[in-house]
């Protein structure tokens, strides 16, 4: 059952410089929440300290909590490796493995977890998550050819596939269609509606009308200048961010008067 996220004074370090600034919001279970703002504002780094993502970077650490399913992913004895198989992530560019096969990428995770899995089980798996991508019927007859050989949109369903199939509370997507063309953006949209049934969705996008398209919940992230820390300036009904915001900041950003 998927939990909502609830983040509590949230502040991301890289080393001693300071990035986002003291984040309090909560992100509703089964939901789309997209996360807008300009370029270097934080949002990408606070989506990657929902799942400890961000800490890959030697130095990157965070004050504050992050509370999924009850538990304080950043609470002392927690394994940031558990914490990512509960918080699936989806990145920009689709990144499947070129050298395996789709229906291994699809496994890719399980794998990594040291899970064996009897091969009836697998291909179960293969399917339902592919099935679950919106992909299955493009793909199910080529399944040992490697991933690489799929079209970009593919691709990133399959990245898609394999994040599901490790069967996560939670589902990041950090612009993930910012390197697809219109066509593929729209399945991979539809396919989030779709998703949102059974997953908590935090998306990061640069495409306004993306935000306004698939999400219920907006973020407003914005930055003084640089060297400042990011800043969630306004959190809302996606229609109040875009229709009637609180904030000056977040009214000139939405109609385009900067970023």
């Amino acid at each position: 059952m998927s939990e909502g996220i609830s983040v509590r004074d949230l502040n991301i370090y890289y080393g001693d410089f300071l990035a986002v600034e003291n984040v309090n919001v909560d992100i509703a279970p089964r939901s789309i929440t997209a996360l807008i703002g300009p370029s270097g504002c934080g949002k990408s780094t606070f989506l990657r300290s929902l799942n400890r993502m961000h800490e890959v970077i030697p130095g990157a650490h965070v004050k504050g909590s992050v509370i999924i399913d009850g538990e304080n992913i950043y609470g002392p004895g927690v394994d940031p490796v558990q914490v990512r198989s509960r918080v699936g992530m989806v990145f920009q560019r689709p990144n499947p493995f070129p050298t395996m096969s789709i229906a291994d990428n699809v496994l890719a995770g399980l794998k990594l977890n040291n899970r064996r899995l009897p091969k009836s089980q697998a291909e179960e798996i293969v399917e339902t998550s592919l099935r679950g991508a919106n992909l299955w019927n493009e793909v199910k007859d080529r399944l040992d050819r490697p991933g690489s050989s799929l079209s970009g949109g593919q691709q990133q369903r399959l990245c898609i596939a394999r994040a599901i199939a490790v069967k996560p509370e939670v589902l990041l997507m950090d612009e993930p269609c910012s390197a697809l063309d219109p066509i593929s953006t729209l399945a991979i949209e539809d396919l989030m509606q779709e998703l949102q049934e059974d997953y908590t969705i935090v998306i990061v996008t640069h495409n306004m009308q993306q935000a306004a398209r698939v999400s219920q919940k907006t973020g407003f992230f914005n930055i003084e200048g640089t060297g400042k820390p990011g800043r969630l300036i306004e959190f809302d009904d996606t229609e109040v961010i875009f229709s009637n915001p609180a904030k000056q900041e977040t009214e000139d950003y939405v109609s385009g008067r900067f970023g």
